[in-house]
């Protein structure tokens, strides 16, 4: 099996903090497809100095995941175990245990499908690093999604470039709507058995049982105007449903 690649370390655009973009060749995620090279390749986003389990208890995760509202530190649903994955990847890459993108190993990743922030917002990450791998790797095809739309702080500009690779997400009808009219399309979450919103589908994972890697509709701007739903999950969702419960299901009415 080959070695996790470190794709950029620098700045994040959201805070200025130290951030690194590790991408994982090999993946135990059954949604996103089989492990090894049948999966796609996910890239985790983290700080380079200090854990992610501790940046979301000091709230110093803003600078990989933004203003997203599922933000732990932020009481949010969350689904990635802090403690597992993103912990693993920091302690691999403060070993040394990864190799860094380069013309010596980037054939690893050619043919490959790419998720952009299994961990993390990729709006953290300059556009040109996104584009210069999916280029420059041959990446199959790609999915992505991001909550910095609207993103203020700090002197960050949203990076509309970035719309070409990955979805907007949004957390209400109301939002969703706004975005959808300003042309983009949207990966919405909705509380279960809440009604669904024209042109949106919902994940085909949940529906269909297909996974990412045969899907890729989740592909920004893309050649797919819909835009796909899904059922909040995980196991902090109650979070999440007692906030925006109501929000779903009388938006719609």
């Amino acid at each position: 099996m080959k070695k996790n690649l470190i794709l950029w370390e620098g700045n994040s655009l959201l805070d200025n903090a130290p951030i690194a973009v590790i991408a994982l060749l090999s993946s135990n995620n059954r949604k996103t497809g089989d492990n090894g090279v049948k999966n796609m390749v996910q890239t985790v986003i983290i700080r380079t100095d200090i854990d992610p389990v501790t940046a979301s208890k000091n709230k110093q995760d803003e600078s990989i995941c933004g203003s997203c509202i599922h933000r732990q530190s932020l009481g949010g649903a969350c689904y990635v175990n802090l403690g597992q994955m993103p912990l693993s990847v920091y302690r691999a890459y403060k070993r040394g245990s990864y190799e860094y993108l380069s013309d010596m190993n980037k054939h690893w990743l050619y043919g490959r499908a790419l998720r952009l922030g299994a961990y993390g917002d990729p709006a953290a990450i300059p556009m040109e690093i996104w584009s210069n791998v999916i280029n420059d790797c041959k990446i199959s095809h790609y999915t992505g999604y991001t909550h910095q739309l609207n993103y203020k702080k700090n002197g960050f500009e949203f990076d509309k470039n970035l719309t070409n690779f990955c979805m907007i997400s949004a957390d209400t009808p109301k939002q969703a709507k706004k975005i959808r009219d300003l042309g983009y399309r949207t990966f919405r979450v909705k509380t279960e058995n809440s009604p669904i919103m024209a042109n949106e589908i919902e994940c085909l994972s949940d529906t269909k049982n297909i996974k990412c890697i045969d899907c890729g509709l989740c592909d920004g701007i893309g050649k797919n105007k819909t835009s796909i739903v899904i059922d909040i999950h995980g196991s902090r969702k109650k979070s999440y449903v007692n906030k925006y419960e109501k929000v779903n299901i009388s938006a719609l009415a």
